[in-house]
């Protein structure tokens, strides 16, 4: 195998799609230094709701087929070459939404065996043995079971590699502080007569929003937010993009994030890089660099 970079970034995702809205401007940053960053997605989606009449026929697994091939164009336009399937392709498959009688099926990722699961993320843990690991917090982010799912199985893994010999560093959830979160509805609200969308989310919509003294990391991508909204463009069948804006299947407005922000669950926090105080406006700021205080493997 070829070496690897010296800094190295793995995502753990539920399905096609959700690497871009969370992460796609933080992949694109890190890929675009040189870093590995690798994305591991759990499932294909195939119960996604489709959004363009034109795909409406797709569903099951013609749906993930399609999905997948979604995915390898969002990952062209961050630039990551490193994607794969949790187990392989068609290993788990999408859960739906939580309460549905889809959770039942034995072979959705709700039902998995987490150690079984995360010993497959595990096998990917060893080879790139990445010293980062991004993922949901214990609620999936907004109670979806397959984000519930994949937070479980990611902590499980970075459990398991820890006695395993191959530990990693620092392991963060996804996060949007709540009065960014704010102040990004406020500017949507003046945008919304603009736009195509007729009606805007809730702040309470948005995964993973918290108050903004859970924050320990924020990274800048804003250089790189045409490589995100076209990441998340080429998720047609579940996201429509208009400029700073996008919305899902239930039609409503939200801002697309360029700075990305993040909690520390695991490992430890570090002072290097720290912006000045003012440009967070409080005391305690926030790392800038997923990978600060680590030293080069």
């Amino acid at each position: 195998m070829t070496e690897l970079p010296s800094r190295r970034l793995l995502l753990v995702h539920a399905h096609p799609d959700d690497e871009s809205i969370n992460n796609g401007a933080t992949m694109a940053a890190y890929a675009a230094e040189g870093a590995h960053v690798t994305l591991v997605t759990c499932t294909l989606g195939e119960r996604g709701e489709v959004i363009p009449p034109a795909l409406a026929h797709l569903s099951g697994t013609t749906l993930g087929e399609y999905r997948l091939g979604e995915l390898t164009a969002a990952m062209r336009a961050l630039g990551v070459d490193d994607f794969r399937l949790l187990g392989g392709p068609g290993r788990y498959r999408d859960s739906g939404m939580m309460g549905l009688p889809d959770n039942d099926d034995p072979d959705c990722f709700w039902q998995a065996d987490v150690d079984e699961a995360a010993g497959h993320l595990l096998e990917v843990i060893r080879e790139v043995r990445p010293q980062v690991l991004v993922t949901y917090d214990e609620n999936g982010g907004y109670g979806h079971p397959d984000h519930i799912q994949a937070h479980r199985v990611a902590m499980r893994a970075a459990e398991l590699a820890a006695g395993a010999g191959c530990p990693v560093a620092k392991v963060y959830w996804n996060r949007v502080p709540r009065t960014v979160g704010e102040q990004a509805f406020a500017r949507l609200a003046a945008a919304l007569p603009q736009l195509p969308f007729t009606k805007a989310a809730a702040l309470d919509d948005v995964p993973g929003v918290v108050d903004d003294e859970r924050i320990t990391t924020v990274v800048d991508g804003t250089a790189h937010s045409a490589a995100k909204t076209a990441a998340m463009a080429a998720h047609a069948t579940q996201i429509e993009v208009s400029g700073e804006y996008f919305v899902l299947s239930n039609d409503l407005a939200q801002p697309v994030f360029t700075t990305e922000y993040y909690e520390l669950a695991r490992g430890e926090r570090s002072e290097m890089g720290v912006p000045p105080a003012d440009l967070w406006g409080r005391a305690a700021t926030p790392e800038t660099d997923l990978f600060a205080g680590i030293e080069d493997a």
